[in-house]
């Protein structure tokens, strides 16, 4: 499997690309990382040095790509955050031509707008645009909870209501949806849920909450996620084997007391998951 990931990339830390890269190439995934910023370190800590790559400038690394004639090998396009209005134009068309050099291959999106407790923290074009033509292109996405909500114009907190926006969203074009984040008021307590829906049904996975907040976790589960199951087709299975791996990379991270997760030593999470949450069927 071979997969263009159109993301951030810092030095120091696991953000974007230097979150997602790894993990792939870890579970035997060959990954294309296109950059669209250059930091030293995510924007988290409030200050980071490094440029912005203009939108111009990645359209050329990947007019590059394409001239190596790997496009029809691609298949998958994977994207996250974006940090400007133009980097948008330029992954789409780049989605566009590689379904061009390969029909079989989809794009998966990660909405990153901000998260319920933080709020957006993104510029206040970027949401709309990732609304209005972003992910009605998309052939799988992945937000979280808050990120949902916005997409669908709908404040999802039940199983029931997250499911009901879950099919709004699935209606604009994505038909694979995986909402990270979900929080039911009446789920136990200390724990939190990730729910992933397709053509052929939904299915709920509960793991514990770990009470810290760790930049990239995101990255991380957007990339295992799709590349889970554009390997194999199955939802539940995909589902299970990327909570497992991000639950334990987690876990070795607040037990660490570091910031930055601890994606290197995490490494046997991904190759080999332990499969120790079972998703459920819920629609």
């Amino acid at each position: 499997m071979k997969i263009l990931s159109i993301q951030s990339a810092v030095a120091y830390g696991h953000v974007g690309n230097s979150a997602a890269v790894f993990p792939l190439q870890r579970i035997g995934v060959e990954v294309l990382p296109v950059y669209t910023v250059n930091f030293s370190n995510h924007t988290g800590y409030g200050a980071w040095r490094g440029p912005l790559i203009s939108p111009d400038d990645v359209r050329e690394v990947l007019l590059g790509i394409e001239e190596r004639g790997v496009l029809p090998q691609i298949d998958v396009v994977l994207s996250g955050y974006q940090g400007g209005e133009g980097i948008a134009d330029v992954i789409l068309e780049a989605v566009e031509r590689v379904k061009v050099a390969n029909p079989d291959a989809v794009y998966s999106c990660d909405p990153v707008m901000g998260n319920a407790k933080s709020g957006c923290f993104v510029a206040p074009a970027i949401p709309v645009l990732l609304r209005d033509r972003v992910v009605p292109a998309a052939d799988l996405i992945t937000p979280n909870q808050f990120e949902l909500g916005f997409l669908t114009g709908t404040e999802p907190d039940t199983l029931e209501s997250t499911l009901a926006s879950v099919e709004l969203v699935r209606a604009t074009g994505p038909r694979t949806v995986l909402v990270t984040s979900v929080e039911r008021p009446d789920r136990e307590d200390g724990t939190i849920e990730m729910l992933a829906v397709d053509d052929s049904g939904a299915w709920l996975v509960q793991t514990p909450h770990i009470p810290m907040k760790a930049n990239g976790s995101g990255d991380v589960t957007a990339a295992l996620f799709t590349a889970h199951y554009r390997r194999t087709g199955d939802l539940a299975d995909a589902l299970a084997r990327t909570t497992s791996s991000v639950f334990d990379l987690l876990t070795r991270t607040h037990e660490s007391g570091e910031r930055e997760l601890q994606l290197v030593e995490s490494q046997e999470a991904y190759a080999h998951p332990r499969m120790q949450f079972t998703p459920r069927r819920v629609a």
